[in-house]
């Protein structure tokens, strides 16, 4: 790792990336990509230390309060996370000036701050999201390695469920003669509904390759799927979208699956759903208001 002291930590669409690089493996990651111009190797995780800091001062400036995104390129419960805090002490931030928080990794370090989280979601909203891609467990390892396995994030989610948290799974990338079955998405599926998550992205079933991301990925396939590669250097070329072989079957069930479990599929929706703000305290105190009007003072 290495420090910096960024200029900024809140995008346009008040999304902040606290570390860059990550330390998960996953083999697939698009956070790999050469357009992301990253200057220093990919598990060199760059720390923008002074985060909090920034985050406080953007936060004081706002006219309104509003969603606060993370998790988007570098996920904010890295293995460095434990011992630095420095997601936490955003989240206390965030928590502290009434803002709302969407936060997406594939970690149960979340857990930690489960304080944080229901705090905020009692007050605005909060939402959790977890990466779901493969229900079989030494596959996981395979794609995912240095993380907690599917299993472990399907416990987050419930727990997530009896605090009352909504959650979003974002299942992708669902890989090529890989995990493409149908039993994998509806065993996927299952746990979703188990869980009661709103939502489930996907951006079509597939993934996507660009440079620095697919040489990375094709090395990791000759080591663990010995003639995979080919199979994707046949099929796809150098494509930047990969969609699954059966992929409109296949989301054609995922759409019917979610629609009789009330889950939404739709990304613009969900999208919608995680950047909208709401103020529940003020929702409480018109609620009361409207009580006294009903009874009067007698």
């Amino acid at each position: 790792m290495h420090e910096v002291e960024a200029k900024g930590i809140l995008s346009a669409q008040n999304g902040m990336n606290i570390y860059w690089g990550c330390s998960h493996g996953c083999i697939y990651c698009d956070a790999r990509s050469t357009c992301y111009q990253m200057e220093h190797p990919f598990e060199d995780i760059e720390v923008k230390i002074n985060a909090p800091m920034l985050l406080e001062q953007a936060l004081r400036k706002k006219r309104k309060r509003c969603m606060i995104g993370t998790g988007s390129m570098s996920d904010p419960y890295l293995h460095l996370e434990e011992k630095l805090g420095l997601t936490r002490r955003c989240i206390e931030l965030i928590d502290a000036y009434g803002f709302g928080l969407a936060i997406h990794t594939k970690s149960d370090l979340i857990l930690r701050d489960l304080d944080l989280l229901k705090s905020i979601n009692q007050k605005t909203k909060c939402v959790v999201q977890m990466t779901l891609t493969t229900f079989d467990e030494m596959l996981c390892k395979k794609l995912e390695p240095n993380v907690c396995t599917t299993a472990r994030r399907i416990e987050v989610l419930n727990i997530m469920k009896e605090e009352g948290i909504p959650t979003v799974v974002w299942m992708t990338p669902i890989l090529p003669f890989i995990n493409d079955t149908k039993d994998n998405i509806q065993h996927l599926l299952d746990a979703c509904k188990q869980a009661d998550v709103y939502g489930i992205i996907t951006f079509g079933l597939g993934l996507t390759l660009r440079d620095g991301d697919r040489q990375y990925f094709y090395r990791k396939l000759d080591e663990h799927f010995p003639g995979v590669k080919e199979q994707y250097i046949n099929r796809y070329g150098n494509a930047y979208e990969l969609p699954i072989p059966k992929e409109r079957e296949l989301y054609a069930m995922l759409q019917q699956e979610c629609k009789a479990a009330g889950m939404e599929w739709r990304s613009d929706v969900i999208f919608d759903y995680m950047r909208r703000f709401e103020d529940r305290q003020a929702g409480e105190q018109l609620s009361l208001f409207q009580t006294f009007e009903v009874y009067g003072d007698d």
